[in-house]
This record gives C-alpha cells, structure tokens and sequence, in this order.
C-alpha cells in the first residue's frame, strides 16, 4: 500500500555534518571539522587529576638510643625494621664503623633512613678520602700493595684492661659499661689482678675467689669466652669471664653493686 504522506529526506549523519563539502565542480574535497575537539577537551581534565593527586606519605624517620645490652639484631626486631639488622647497620654504617657488633650504650641510630654521619665520623671519613685520594696511582704506575690493618693495642694496665675486654664483651654481645666494671674491680681487688681471697666460705671449700673479679675456678670455666686466655689470673679473661656470668645471672655488669 503506498504512502500517504510525502517522502522526507533522511537526517544527515553526526559524521556527515562534521564534514565540509570543498569545491564547485565535479570533484569535492571533504574536510573534517569536528573530530578532534571532544579527545583534545578531555585532556586537560586528566593532567588536573594527575596534578592533584596526593602523593602517597612517607614513615618519619626516628632515632633509637642505643642501651646496655643492646644488639642491631635486638633492636631491629623491636622496631619492625623492614630488612632487620642489616638494613639498620647499612643506614647507620657511617656512624657504627666497620664492625656491626660494636655498638655502645649512648650511640644514636637512625630508624627508617641513613644516618647523617656524627662530628667525629665526619672527621675520620674525611682523613680515608684524603688518604684514598693520596693512595691513587699516577697513570701507567701500579697501585703499591695493601697494608694490612694493624692490629689495635691496649695499654698494660687497669685501663687497658677494661678497654680491651669490652671490645672482646661486644663482638660476643655481653652487655657492660666501662663504669660498670671499673666500679666492680675497685670493690673486689683495688685493681690487682692477683689478688686472691683464702678466707672466705670459697675458700674454705678449695675454690678461693682469684683475679680483678674475684671469680671462682667453676665460675671461671663455666663462663669463660673463647679467644681469651684460659687462666684466672689473666685480667683481660678474669673480667671477661665475669661479665658474662653477671649478665647472666643479673642482666649486666652495670647491675652488680655489691658482692656477686
């Protein structure tokens, strides 16, 4: 059945409006107008975003106070330090040194980003660059031979006594203070590293109390720490061997205050 009504043209296409019909004659050339325009609106609306997007935040560095008793693998476990001791001991390397067991009561680590070095960590760094730059072959020479590192020294008497055994003390994590043991050794024996007790109940027993500590022998081999002569008498392994019986028994040298 035909249609009543008269046949309308079809509306033009989005496309086909979005395009310019160029030229006269037979041939056109068609031109668009419009495409464009609706990708580059948008995006100046996306850098915004990314502009005014925040920036995700950071954990705060803090800084641990090193105390009697502590060790790196201590202390990063009670910090939840991602990486445990090494991550401490590489962000605070500067200031600890070369040996990661030789941390002290009073020394300042950095928790959660490097450690800015200490004044007089700043000064030895300063002397190995100078000497590094110092060591450093002129071209066509060879480098000299390496020295090897000299061995450290204490001095013959109380001081160095008690300096050395807390070297030995921290690469075997025993805790204890210079004070500490001084204040004990002065009680003990006034500082006299044969000093020998005949009196008392030890003594009675055949196990007098011997040395700077005044350890008895059982004690002595109980407690002894390898590396450090096996003899009582020896104020280096007589303070050594104490120490380590009183941490533990007392926690520490530092707690003994009276006879132990």
């Amino acid at each position: 059945m035909p249609a009543s009504g008269k046949h309308r043209r079809n509306r033009s296409s989005r496309l086909t409006r979005g395009l310019l019909v160029a030229g006269t004659g037979g041939a056109a050339l068609v031109l668009p107008v419009i495409a464009a325009t609706s990708a580059s609106a948008a995006q100046p609306a996306a850098a915004k975003a990314a502009v005014t997007a925040p920036a995700p935040a950071k954990k705060a560095a803090k800084t641990y106070t090193v105390v009697a008793g502590d060790t790196l693998s201590k202390i990063a476990a009670k910090q939840s330090v991602s990486g445990g001791w090494k991550k401490l001991y590489n962000d605070n390397r500067r200031n600890i040194g070369a040996d990661p067991s030789l941390i002290h009561p009073g020394l300042k680590l950095t928790i959660g980003a490097k450690a800015a070095p200490t004044a007089d960590r700043t000064a030895d760094t300063a002397r190995a660059d100078r000497s590094e730059k110092r060591a450093v072959p002129a071209a066509g020479k060879s480098a000299p031979a390496a020295r090897p590192a000299a061995a450290k020294t204490y001095a013959d008497n109380l001081d160095g006594w008690i300096r050395e055994s807390l070297d030995i003390m921290a690469r075997h994590g025993i805790p204890g203070s210079y004070e500490g043991i001084h204040r004990n050794v002065m009680r003990e024996s006034s500082g006299n590293p044969l000093a020998i007790n005949n009196w008392d109940i030890n003594a009675v027993n055949g196990v007098p109390s011997k040395g700077l500590l005044q350890v008895i022998k059982p004690t002595f081999d109980a407690y002894h720490v390898p590396g450090t002569a096996n003899d009582q008498y020896d104020p280096v392994a007589n303070i050594v061997a104490a120490c380590n019986y009183a941490a533990d028994r007392y926690g520490s040298i530092d707690n003994v205050n009276g006879p132990y």
